[in-house]
């Protein structure tokens, strides 16, 4: 099981370039379960994921399985997506704490996004987090940041920093 929260992010660490990241390009056959595709780096993945509700907290949980794929069958899968890839690189940022910050720093028609999140090992955990300064709201609840959604809309407008929304011209 994963649980996270997902947050806007007012302004990026002075020493992001220190830490280890990767390239992502990720898309998405279904969106009910999720079946997403994501080449990582070198690796290519199948994930299926089933979105779970937990009262009680603003942390999202997902019920989660991942396989691997060959280039050739990522290749095949990507031609059957439908929607806008999702292509962004991913800083991994240690917490004090043991916990790990997932920066994403989205391109192309998702540019100029930037989320963070972190994930736990309890929903108390989850509850009891307190994000770093630069940190922005908690968007966890809000279906409009998860990259599922960003891959479905057919035309993008970008991101609105007065509003903190996403802007769909479809």
């Amino acid at each position: 099981m994963e649980i996270e929260r997902k947050y806007l992010v007012r302004e990026l660490p002075d020493d992001l370039d220190s830490y280890p990241h990767v390239e992502i390009e990720q898309a998405y056959l279904c969106t009910s379960p999720t079946l997403r595709i994501r080449r990582m780096g070198d690796r290519y993945i199948l994930t299926v994921k089933q979105h779970l509700r937990v009262p009680g907290t603003t942390a999202i949980h997902n019920r989660e399985e991942e396989f691997p794929l060959a280039p050739e069958s990522y290749a095949l899968l990507r031609a059957k997506c439908e929607g806008i890839p999702v292509a962004k690189t991913r800083y991994r940022i240690p917490l004090p704490d043991g916990l790990v910050i997932e920066l994403d720093i989205f391109h192309g028609p998702h540019a100029p996004l930037v989320l963070a999140e972190v994930e736990f090992p309890s929903t108390d955990a989850a509850n009891a987090f307190v994000p770093p300064i630069w940190f922005g709201p908690d968007v966890s609840t809000d279906p409009c940041y998860r990259n599922s959604y960003l891959a479905s809309l057919s035309k993008l407008k970008g991101y609105s920093t007065n509003s903190n929304r996403i802007v769909s011209a479809s």
